[in-house]
């Protein structure tokens, strides 16, 4: 007997319900990389519990896996083009290992721009986010921007003691990006550039005198065990800081179906720039206590030391701006827009 007419359509929507049904519920994994180990301040009190919160808010429909120290392959200048060409589906990575890509955002890079208290990679992350999408979103046109933010007040770490500017001079330290080795030579240091996974090995075998870096990353990298010598600064501005990026591959987000992307952008932008930042503040306090409970000696300059360090690198601001100029950026603007976002977050 002849299946009637409306059963057979019925069955047909059906069967359709449910493939439609099968295809909202696909399971998609994301698998995201970076280059610290998976004890590193961000990747354990950032990354991992946006994991499992993207995770959790998804019903299990997304499933993410980490991979710590470059595990697929690369290196850390590579991380930001592998998320762009769908290598790996998210990535984690300091914006400065690829110099002159990411310009407008090395403002965040300027020498004692950032605040030194100790919630300041929580304001100078706010700052950035909202700068990145107001005045860089060119820069990020490639990937899905997850969050940017800034680490906490850049220092010095050294074998020998950092007690002025007279006893850095000559001195081997590693700068993580080009602005931070300008400011470096502009100090009297000679700057070793290179990602900071590298840092350990290099002061254990004498390539390097000592490093910048915040207090942050210094136990994952073991600097308190090698180094004995920390430098801080008097006043209410930080030597330095750099930027990071937390991306996504733009192809692999808009493949998500309606309900994950809200998932995603429920788990990204301005809240996310603030968690990274904050995970950052509390753990250069995490990363001072352990140099402190090592016998390490910490020397904090004076704010009349700590101006003459902020006058004689006052310069990288000017060779900056001179430089973006010549490529149609108004460096001089950005920097004013930058100070103010910094302003405007730090009040709050």
């Amino acid at each position: 007997m002849k299946t009637p007419w409306t059963l057979r359509t019925l069955s047909v929507a059906l069967g359709g319900a449910v493939l439609a049904g099968a295809a909202w519920a696909q399971q998609v994994t994301l698998r995201v990389h970076h280059f610290l180990p998976a004890q590193g301040s961000i990747p354990k009190m950032a990354i991992e519990p946006w994991a499992k919160k993207v995770e959790a808010d998804s019903g299990g429909r997304i499933k993410v896996q980490v991979f710590p120290s470059m595990q697929l392959g690369g290196t850390p200048p590579q991380l930001f083009d592998q998320t762009k060409d769908g290598v790996v589906d998210v990535s984690w990575t300091v914006l400065g290992y690829t110099p002159g890509r990411f310009q407008r955002m090395e403002v965040f890079e300027i020498p004692f721009i950032a605040p030194s208290h100790d919630r300041s990679a929580e304001v100078m992350s706010k700052a950035a986010w909202d700068f990145a999408n107001k005045f860089a979103a060119e820069e990020f046109k490639d990937v899905k921007l997850l969050a940017v933010h800034t680490h906490g007040p850049g220092l010095i770490h050294t074998k020998q003691p950092v007690t002025g500017l007279e006893s850095l001079r000559g001195m081997k330290i590693r700068g993580g990006t080009r602005i931070v080795n300008n400011m470096l030579v502009k100090l009297g240091a000679t700057p070793v550039g290179m990602p900071v996974p590298q840092v350990t090995e290099a002061l254990s075998k004498g390539v390097i005198d000592g490093t910048t870096i915040p207090w942050e990353v210094g136990p994952s990298l073991r600097v308190h065990e090698i180094v004995k010598n920390h430098t801080t600064f008097g006043g209410d501005r930080a030597l330095y800081t750099m930027a990071f990026a937390f991306s996504m591959n733009k192809a692999k987000y808009e493949s998500l179906p309606p309900d994950l992307k809200k998932v995603i952008d429920a788990n990204s932008g301005a809240a996310l720039s603030a968690a990274f930042g904050k995970a950052m503040d509390e753990a250069d306090k995490i990363g001072r206590d352990i140099a402190l409970k090592a016998g390490n000696k910490i020397t904090q300059l004076d704010i009349a030391e700590t101006q003459r360090w902020l006058r004689t690198a006052s310069s990288v601001e000017d060779d900056w701006v001179k430089e973006v100029k010549g490529k149609g950026i108004d460096g001089a603007a950005l920097l004013r827009e930058a100070r103010a976002l910094i302003k405007q977050h730090d009040a709050k």
